[in-house]
């Protein structure tokens, strides 16, 4: 890695964040809790400003979102029988008081982006935030308002002439790659399992934006199976060259850590240390492309022992400017919280898992499914930016 950076960064944090809870269900909020303890226990909360949320307000939220739709996630706030707009299912189930702990969430997020556009800090963190799968009329994959839409929202109407979007979440930013399809202002990118083996079913190369925008969807379709070191491969042949390319005002994250080999509900092969690469390769691309400023929010993640909690403290802590040592100890006072709660699995005992392994650059002619998946996208969408799809070193 590279030496350490002098960051300045804010975290926004909430308790009452731990309200957005489905119940007996895959998004529980104990991975926000937990990752709290752990960076709180590691110092790195006390790196970053820590400031609460603000709901967002009606005016904010009608402008990612339909008024018949709002109207419907306040009924189903007080009525647990609600169903329709995609609430009342078995990703989105109802429960009281949804509306207000969502706008709580999407507030979160604009505000970073207003904290973060003002220049009081070069990184802003919302790990609440990432909720990438809502639509602007109903809800989608465990999310009720979309804070991304809002928080690139929030930049554009403060002046920012462009933002670029990337999502390592192993779903398809589908929401997100829709509120921006046809906006030449805004780049999303998104390197997510293939969609045709795993929800929302979205997110292949072919998608590129529309009219002016075109090129501005980018989607690298990876394999079940995925490792470290593939994932890297793919990252690194689309994500810096569109972004350089693009050459954006501000460089906007969703870190979702559900590529994590242990996650339930997905089929990639990554470990924390992989995880932790790409978060080091984006702050390192936020200070190359847009003078530092990087918004980055949580996501997916469903492995709440042994991944989210590692890999979302290790992005504060890349955030703050001084990441973690992989080496360094999980803290004993993290591991007795957990024993006092009953919890008897196995626990990890440092912020790492392995060293990574050696990363082949990519390069035209590569056989097999990953290669074909980068060569693809870099067919699909480099000349629309000006780049060689055969030239690795574009």
């Amino acid at each position: 890695m590279e030496p350490a950076r002098d960051c300045t960064a804010a975290a926004i944090w909430d308790e009452r964040y731990l309200d957005y809870d489905f119940g007996d269900h895959p998004m529980n909020p104990i991975r926000l809790d937990l990752t709290v303890r752990l960076a709180r226990e590691l110092g790195v909360l006390e790196r970053v400003r820590v400031e609460a949320s603000v709901p967002a307000d009606d005016d904010q939220l009608r402008s990612i979102h339909s008024a018949d739709y709002l109207d419907a996630v306040r009924a189903a706030s007080t009525d647990p029988s609600f169903t329709g707009f995609g609430l009342g299912t078995t990703d989105d189930p109802v429960f009281p008081g949804m509306y207000d702990v969502s706008a709580l969430i999407a507030g979160g997020s604009a505000r970073a982006a207003q904290r973060l556009w003002s220049g009081e800090v070069e990184h802003a963190v919302n790990i609440a935030g990432g909720l990438h799968h809502a639509m602007r009329g109903y809800a989608s994959g465990f999310c009720v308002f979309n804070d991304v839409v809002l928080a690139i929202r929030t930049l554009l109407d403060a002046g920012a002439a462009k933002v670029a979007y990337v999502d390592v979440d192993v779903h398809h930013g589908d929401g997100v790659q829709a509120a921006f399809y046809d906006d030449p202002r805004v780049l999303t990118v998104s390197l997510h399992q293939d969609p045709r083996t795993l929800f929302p079913g979205t997110g292949m190369p072919s998608e590129l934006g529309e009219g002016d925008a075109e090129g501005t969807s980018v989607n690298v379709a990876l394999p079940p199976g995925t490792t470290d070191a593939g994932w890297l491969r793919a990252f690194r042949a689309v994500v810096p060259g569109v972004v350089r390319a693009f050459r954006p005002d501000v460089l906007v994250t969703q870190c979702g850590c559900d590529t994590h080999h242990d996650d339930p509900l997905a089929n990639l092969e990554l470990t924390v240390d992989g995880q932790r690469q790409a978060i080091h390769e984006l702050h390192g691309l936020a200070h190359e492309v847009a003078a530092g400023r990087w918004l980055a929010f949580g996501g997916g993640g469903y492995g709440v022992l042994r991944c989210v909690p590692r890999t979302w403290t290790n992005l504060l802590a890349e955030a703050s400017g001084l990441a973690l040592p992989p080496d360094t100890a999980v803290p004993r006072g993290w591991t007795d919280y957990l024993r006092g709660r009953g919890v008897t699995a196995e626990l990890p005992t440092s912020m790492g898992e392995r060293p990574l392994p050696e990363v082949v650059p990519w390069a035209p002619g590569g056989e097999g499914w990953l290669d074909g998946a980068i060569a693809a996208t870099r067919r699909a969408v480099f000349p629309l930016h000006g780049l060689d799809p055969l030239d690795p070193r574009d």
